[in-house]
């Protein structure tokens, strides 16, 4: 093993990490579209406590990986970049209004109902943004559809390459499992609460969103022979394992869930995303970019990549730590000021 697969490890490991916390705040904001009825103002705002904490905190991760991307393989950071230039900037656009309508809707001094409305709506359009037009751009990179000669010229159709059938799929399923996460979570918060009326509720869109995970699964497997061949091709020589393994995690969180054991539903569903990642990086590998851009032909020099890692190790004995004392402050503050008790207020 290189230093460059240990690299790539890395951010395959940082990708996990945001998928299983900032998915689950993405999912958090598309659920509170959906925030409705008699309980609805509670549910939202046993949402708005559950991720007030950490939502920003989160970023991080992606911040990491983009830098560890950036560094370790230029060329390949590159050329996505200018490639997808139009999905990685929706998905940018969605992160910055996401966040400034969750802190002007939470924290700011507005007032009136209809502002705090347009604000919500904004928080959990901007929620769908981010990890839909993330997810696009990876399944275009999977696609095999950006060619690369002599590191340096593109060869691609900035437009139609990334709007398919496939791509358009992956970015549905990636919707429906931020959702899918982000329910099974707030069951569990909201059972620690008493609150068995929300975390029913949640249990209900945790297994409709997984369902419609699935399908979407599905439908990609389906599409992959013809639209990602590359990448049909690793999962047939390489994956088949993880794939059924993932498979079957899936089913057993789908029954945890309906057999309301929520701390299980936790455990299985950031199990099987972690199989779902793990079966997309095996079948890709060696390549960052099929069908020409592996991890050696693009890595930055050796020195390079040895202070990298170096920094890397250093960054997350100090980072890690870090975000889980403020994560427990955070919380313990939430408990010792009452603030839990926002979740029993009615509509306004």
């Amino acid at each position: 093993m290189t230093i460059a697969d240990v690299l790539l490890s890395i951010l395959w490991l940082a990708l996990f990490i945001y998928t299983i916390f900032g998915g689950a705040d993405f999912g958090a904001g598309m659920l509170e579209l959906f925030a409705t009825g008699e309980s609805g103002a509670r549910q939202a705002a046993l949402i708005d406590e559950s991720i007030g904490p950490v939502w920003e905190s989160n970023h991080v991760w992606l911040i990491f990986l983009l830098v560890v991307f950036f560094s370790a393989f230029p060329p390949a950071f590159a050329a996505i970049n200018v490639v997808l230039f139009i999905p990685l900037l929706l998905a940018v656009i969605g992160i910055v209004l996401r966040g400034s309508s969750f802190v002007f809707k939470t924290h700011g001094s507005i007032q009136k109902s209809r502002n705090v409305k347009i604000l919500s709506r904004t928080f959990s359009v901007a929620s769908a943004m981010t990890p839909f037009f993330l997810a696009l751009a990876a399944a275009a990179i999977a696609s095999g559809v950006i060619h690369i000669h002599n590191k340096s010229q593109v060869v691609t159709n900035t437009g139609s390459d990334w709007l398919t059938p496939f791509t358009l799929t992956i970015g549905a399923m990636a919707l429906s499992l931020c959702v899918t996460i982000s329910a099974i979570y707030l069951t569990v918060e909201a059972t620690s609460r008493g609150e068995t009326e929300l975390a029913e509720a949640f249990r209900q869109r945790g297994l409709i969103a997984g369902a419609l995970t699935a399908a979407f699964g599905l439908l990609g497997l389906i599409l992959s022979p013809s639209e990602a061949a590359f990448l049909w091709h690793g999962m047939l020589d390489k994956a088949i394992p993880i794939v059924i393994v993932t498979m079957l995690v899936g089913v057993a969180a789908a029954a945890a869930l309906w057999f309301r054991r929520y701390t299980w539903a936790r455990i299985l569903i950031v199990a099987e995303t972690a199989f779902l990642l793990l079966s997309w990086g095996i079948s890709q590998y060696p390549y960052i970019i099929p069908p020409d851009v592996t991890a050696t032909n693009a890595s930055s020099p050796l020195e390079t990549q040895q202070f990298l890692l170096v920094g890397i190790i250093i960054a997350l004995i100090i980072v890690i730590p870090s975000l889980w004392f403020l994560f427990y402050v955070f919380k313990l503050k939430k408990v010792e000021t009452g603030a839990g008790d926002v979740a029993q207020k009615p509509a306004e």
